[in-house]
């Protein structure tokens, strides 16, 4: 018994010791060296130390590099990471430092870890001198324990087949805890446990969503797989309900009151939620008093209330092809918070004075009451601002004259301008698709948009320059870096392909150059390929309260204001702003920082639920199509195939290269193009190409083509 005991305790005191070697680089070092790092100084420990580096010398585990002293023999290297899966069951592990290389992980060696999980990684393999391949030790924290799938379900025991195409395993349930699901209904299954050596994990459905094809199972499958819940809970639900709709007199007296100045909303037709709003006054000395009007949502969302604790859960509202789920309820959402015409309404204001040059002579920020006049969409104040004649048409006329100066400057100054085509699907009673439309944005979008841009960024420039020197109010600020230069290299390479040059000399040169392209693409088939191609050389835009530019908008200092009723990160702003005007100390950085990154990812989150959402009903549209031809462009190249979107519907599909029968392809993935080995002929990105719609796969959101066109 004695001797196990020792047999272990040595077995300890090897890893303890292995670890010391790890920390140290593997310098050498003697025993009494080791000992001390362990903070170990009796005889009896120095001299056990010294016997098991003996003991693992004459093991291999260590060298005497010199006389009385050790080193390990391969220098064993741990490495914490976020795992990649591939779809052939390998995986990488993405390293949290970021001067380290992506380490490869073969099936056998993952464990049980799944994509996204945080891992510590044992790294052993080298390949050119590079550390690239490893085990993965330890699972430090799951990215999910929740898949949707598919039931199937037996006399004896019943399975969740994993639509996530990353999640390789099928989840056993046991026939208790199926939760009433029937064999081949979506639902939802929660990983309860995996015991060491099993293939599955084992769970339980928590959630049935339906049968598979029914528009309400599938659009409430991507919200679950996304994370986002398909309710609120009942908590929360009575705490908005208890909001009420009247304001109280005591408010208005500590607030600054628009009732009686001209105001208006400029929305999409089929908006509920109103959390802007434009005021307009004509001053005595020939200026102009302009409010951009936002919804008070942080009078009503208090810190730490059932409210305010799922908003920051949800982090964005998310807008699917034929739904938006709101990060509040709706009683707040379109009611109580919404900017809905006749009504009183508290707001958050950043209200300017103009000149006829559109420069800002004087700016205040905020709490006020406003009372809407008018309701505008889009169309009709477009059509006002074309026809120059209609409701309030003197103040929408001016502020459009007022908001393409603001435009101008801002392009002059360095922004970018991207203007991607929007696809938009028309939908029938029961939310088929049966057309598709590219949303156009003409002079009432940009004019709401650029005002939008000024609250936002003189909001955080006011902030911003609030602090002396050391004496910084930390606040939540929206920045965009500039572009990978090797990320923009390879765009412009492309881009040069269509005669399209891209000046890389300076950051002002790069945003002139592409405006230039964004300006000559416009309405032309290779519009979006570009368009998305170069907002994907982009860094991509996150909230922070690091003090950045956004180099997007050429900004020195920017943030989100404006839409509190949709976005969390606008309720951070209202209430940092409203402590700071009053005198209020700094707010912790580091909570804010928090809950930045916590926005940030769900606001990718959402952007990848709403796409999948898209590309959905984009397989529901082509369903109808099966057999037909179209007229498409490559818009994209991979090992497996190319990516095609049609030119007449915007919809995006794959061309496997095992079905191009005229050669063998494979991928020149500097040259964006797959290459034929025996003819060289090629298909490159951005080449218009024939189609079939081959096959269409709803549960998958896939679209299969074959290609037609030949190579005479």
């Amino acid at each position: 018994m004695a001797k196990n005991k020792n047999a272990q305790f040595k077995q300890v005191l090897t890893q303890l010791i292995t670890d010391i070697f790890e920390k140290n680089r593997n310098i050498a070092l003697n025993h009494k060296q080791v000992a001390s790092r362990l903070n170990l100084s009796d005889k009896a420990s120095v001299e056990t130390i010294l016997e098991v580096l003996v003991e693992q010398t004459e093991k291999g585990l260590f060298i005497r590099p010199e006389r009385g002293k050790f080193k390990l023999k391969e220098q064993k290297t741990f490495i914490t990471g976020t795992v990649d899966m591939t779809a052939s069951g390998s995986a990488f592990v993405i390293p949290d430092d970021e001067f380290e290389k992506d380490v490869f992980i073969a099936p056998r060696k993952l464990g049980n870890a799944l994509d996204g999980d945080k891992v510590k990684v044992y790294v052993f393999g080298k390949k050119s001198g590079r550390r690239n391949e490893g085990e993965i030790v330890e699972i430090l924290q799951r990215a999910k324990t929740d898949f949707i799938g598919i039931a199937k379900i037996s006399e004896k025991f019943a399975f969740v087949i994993p639509d996530d195409r990353k999640m390789l395993h099928d989840i056993f349930v046991p026939l208790a805890d199926i939760n009433g699901a029937k064999n081949g209904e979506k639902v939802m299954a929660s990983i309860t446990d995996w015991p060491e050596g099993a293939k599955n994990p084992i769970g339980k459905i928590t959630y049935v969503l339906g049968n598979t094809g029914e528009n309400n199972t599938e659009m409430n499958a991507i919200l679950a797989q996304y994370g986002f819940p398909l309710s609120f809970p009942t908590e929360v639900e009575n705490e908005a309900n208890t909001i009420p709709d009247n304001i109280a007199q005591s408010e208005l007296n500590n607030r600054k009151d628009f009732r009686n100045t001209i105001t208006f909303t400029i929305d999409p037709i089929d908006a509920k939620d109103f959390d802007d709003a434009i005021s307009f006054k004509k001053l005595g000395n020939g200026n102009y008093e302009i409010g951009v009007h936002i919804a008070d949502v942080s009078h009503y969302v208090t810190p730490n209330s059932a409210l305010d604790k799922e908003a920051y859960q949800r982090a964005t509202s998310v807008y699917l092809v034929d739904r938006v789920i709101p990060m509040l309820p709706e009683h707040l959402s379109n009611g109580v918070c919404s900017l809905r015409p006749n009504e009183d309404k508290l707001c958050f204001s950043a209200v300017f004075e103009m000149n006829e040059k559109a420069h800002i002579l004087h700016q205040w920020f905020g709490r006020t009451i406003i009372h809407s006049n008018r309701r505008f969409t889009y169309e009709e104040a477009q059509e006002i601002i074309e026809n120059k004649t209609g409701d309030f048409a003197e103040e929408i006329l001016k502020l459009n004259e007022l908001a393409h100066i603001l435009r101008v400057e801002k392009f002059k100054n360095g922004a970018i301008s991207f203007e991607s085509a929007e696809v938009k699907f028309k939908l029938d009673e029961f939310s088929r698709p049966i057309g598709v439309y590219v949303k156009e944005r003409k002079d009432a979008h940009k004019l709401i948009e650029d005002f939008m841009l000024l609250a936002n960024k003189k909001v955080a420039e006011h902030v911003a320059k609030m602090g002396k020197g050391k004496k910084q109010y930390t606040f939540v600020y929206r920045t965009h870096d500039s572009p990978n230069t090797e990320s923009l290299n390879s765009f412009a390479t492309f881009a040069s392909r269509f005669g399209y040059k891209i000046n890389t000399r300076s950051d002002k040169e790069i945003a002139r150059s592409l405006n230039h392209l964004m300006e000559d693409v416009e309405g032309k088939k290779e519009q979006n390929i570009l368009t998305q191609l170069a907002i994907r050389s982009m860094a991509k835009a996150v909230y922070t309260t690091k003090k950045t530019s956004h180099y997007g908008l050429a900004f020195d200092y920017y943030t989100h204001f404006t839409s509190p009723i949709r976005r969390y990160p606008d309720i951070m702003v209202h209430r940092l702003l409203a402590q700071y005007l009053e005198g209020g100390k700094s707010a912790s950085a580091e909570e804010y920082e928090k809950a930045s990154e916590h926005s940030s990812a769900m606001e990718k989150k959402a952007a990848d639920a709403e796409r999948a959402s898209v590309k959905y009903k984009q397989a529901e549209y082509l369903e109808d199509n099966v057999g037909r031809i179209y007229t498409g462009i490559i818009s994209g190249v991979t090992e497996w195939g190319m990516y095609v979107e049609i030119i007449e519907n915007k919809c995006e599909g794959m061309v496997r290269l095992r079905d191009i029968t005229d050669d063998f392809y494979v991928l020149d993935e500097k040259n964006f193009c797959i290459i034929g080995q025996r003819k060289k002929h090629k298909y490159q990105l951005g080449d218009e190409v024939s189609i079939k719609v081959k096959k269409v796969d709803l549960t998958k959101r896939q679209i299969d083509f074959t290609l037609i066109s030949k190579f005479d």
